[in-house]
């Protein structure tokens, strides 16, 4: 029998979700991928070697705990080259204290798939790991047969590192813009930081995301301070909302034309209880943020809030919606008339820094400042009518406003959250964004700095046929978004960016995007916030 020749053996492990339910749908999706991944290595003379093994009574063979996690490590070789391979959803901390102190080359791995979140569990870990410090490399591949895996996998195994083609990132150092658009986005961004703001925190830490947390120092410096609450909190809001002012709420948005895919059977189906407890939720949100003067909230729910209530994704798109159903203070008094409350998804509080930030200054720009932040799901080269090139798939879970559909809360339906992660239940607030220019943009934390990369894109349209395909592929109850990043290819994006999610706002038009895109750097740059371009923003480059 041949031997292992242990000089050419690489470790595996494989991060999964906190859920049993969903650790065991997506399992056979990981097998498939561990299986190509093994012949992709051993084409190469290398032996992937698991370094944890399927757990017959949980009938899958993720990590699914931070202690399973630390445990897994000890066995590992601190040197050995290690591949953490995704092709789910997956909590970051399961791996990271492993990951900070291994020594030996890491590389980050996803399939290049819809079908599951493995490429935003991708994301999200590489984000982490940055914010951490942790050294790394990272691939991606349809079934790991192409030049482009096979090419980066032989130079990482060669080198321990993989170089990328990141020639569309420009430091915002290096260009300047109209002198009138700096005055405007630096005079904004002191303003800013004079008048302070306060983050609302649901608590923190949402889904293992530690690239989502931001250190309170490096807030405080660009004006903005948390205002940490408690889920707890919020649900016991919740239980002082009597039915009628729920009721009240539900009614406005059917007057508006959104319509709810009710059922009868809370376990599988969204059911009307459902969604006049989620207006419950939406009321005492507005309520507790007004109480505490939060300019922006966001809501984790994943941990403890999803044992006690429904989903909080409807009421997280109301909130991100200017027009949205009215809530009055015990006085009688309307609060935040008239106004969104920007909410960021799942806590994470890089996209409350945008969240503000631009909701802001899109205002005072004389453009609508609904904005939301999606995940990078997956994408794929669409050729048809006008269109010939790369359209990505953002999705979120609902958070998106109204605002970004063609026919607002008209086009706008409410679809149950899938079981597998939502267990009791409650409603999206999902539809197709509407054509048009948008800057995108994402703030994370590297080198112990707030960092931020923009770029603009557009929203298109795509034939029914191909949107409905496109959500079957995915999570059809969610909100989509068809998007091309303008000067940045998939790979390039891939490679570059810091987080599983992307933050998106329209701007009136193209050339109003790519001005606006320059005073929001402008802003940034001003509140400290170390800048870059990415992709085809008009510039000039400074010398």
């Amino acid at each position: 029998m041949d031997t292992i020749d242990q000089k050419k053996e690489i470790w595996l492990v494989a991060s999964g979700d906190l859920r049993l339910a969903a650790n065991q749908l997506c399992w056979k999706a990981q097998e498939v991928l561990e299986g190509q991944l093994a012949a992709a290595t051993g084409r190469q003379g290398w032996h992937l070697r698991r370094a944890h093994a399927y757990d017959p009574a949980k009938q899958h063979g993720f990590i699914d705990s931070q202690r399973m996690g630390i445990e897994v490590f000890k066995r590992i070789p601190a040197d050995a080259p290690l591949i953490v391979a995704e092709s789910v959803w997956q909590y970051t901390h399961h791996v990271l204290a492993g990951l900070t102190t291994h020594r030996g080359p890491i590389l980050t791995v996803a399939n290049w798939s819809g079908q599951w979140p493995g490429l935003v569990g991708m994301l999200n870990l590489n984000g982490s790991l940055t914010k951490a410090g942790v050294t790394y490399s990272t691939l991606w591949s349809l079934d790991f047969t192409d030049d482009f895996f096979n090419n980066g996998l032989a130079e990482w195994l060669r080198n321990g590192l993989v170089r990328h083609d990141l020639r569309h990132v420009t430091p915002f150092d290096l260009v300047k813009i109209p002198a009138n658009e700096e005055d405007t986005g630096r005079s904004f961004a002191q303003r800013l930081r004079s008048a302070k703001a306060i983050m609302g925190v649901f608590d923190e830490g949402c889904m293992g995301m530690y690239n989502a947390i931001v250190p309170d120092d490096l807030l405080h410096a660009i004006g903005i301070f948390k205002e940490r609450l408690s889920q707890s909190a919020l649900y016991a809001r919740m239980r002082t909302v009597g039915d009628a002012e729920a009721e009240a709420v539900l009614q406005w948005l059917v007057d508006r034309g959104m319509t709810f895919e009710w059922g009868e059977d809370d376990e599988t189906e969204l059911t009307r209880r459902q969604t006049v407890e989620q207006c419950k939720m939406y009321i005492a949100a507005v309520r507790i943020a007004a109480d505490f003067g939060c300019d922006t909230i966001g809501i984790q729910y994943q941990q403890g809030l999803k044992d006690l209530t429904v989903a909080s994704d409807l009421v997280e798109g109301l909130l991100n919606n200017q027009e949205r159903p009215p809530v009055l203070a015990d006085s009688g008094e309307e609060l935040f008339a008239g106004e969104a409350i920007p909410h960021f998804n799942e806590v994470d509080e890089c996209a409350g820094i945008d969240a503000l930030v631009t909701h802001r200054l899109w205002k005072e720009l004389g453009m609508a400042g609904e904005n939301t932040l999606h995940d990078i799901r997956w994408g794929e080269h669409y050729t048809g009518g006008d269109i010939d090139d790369f359209v990505w798939v953002f999705l979120i879970s609902g958070a998106v406003p109204a605002a970004h559909f063609e026919g607002g809360y008209a086009s706008a339906s409410s679809w149950r959250q899938s079981p597998m992660y939502f267990r009791l239940g409650g409603g999206t607030l999902r539809g197709v964004s509407k054509p048009g220019s948008i800057v995108w943009s994402r703030i994370y934390v590297k080198d112990g700095r707030l960092q931020a990369d923009l770029g603009v894109g557009s929203a298109v349209s795509l034939p029914e046929a191909e949107t409905q395909r496109r959500w079957q592929s995915t999570s059809p109850e969610w909100p989509i978004m068809h998007a091309i990043l303008h000067g940045v290819d998939r790979d390039q994006l891939m490679a570059r960016h810091q987080a599983n999610h992307i933050h998106v706002v329209y701007a009136t038009d193209d050339e109003a995007a790519h001005k606006a895109c320059r005073i929001k750097a402008a802003a940034l740059d001003e509140l400290g916030i170390n800048v870059h371009f990415c992709g085809n923003v008009i510039v000039q480059e400074n010398g």
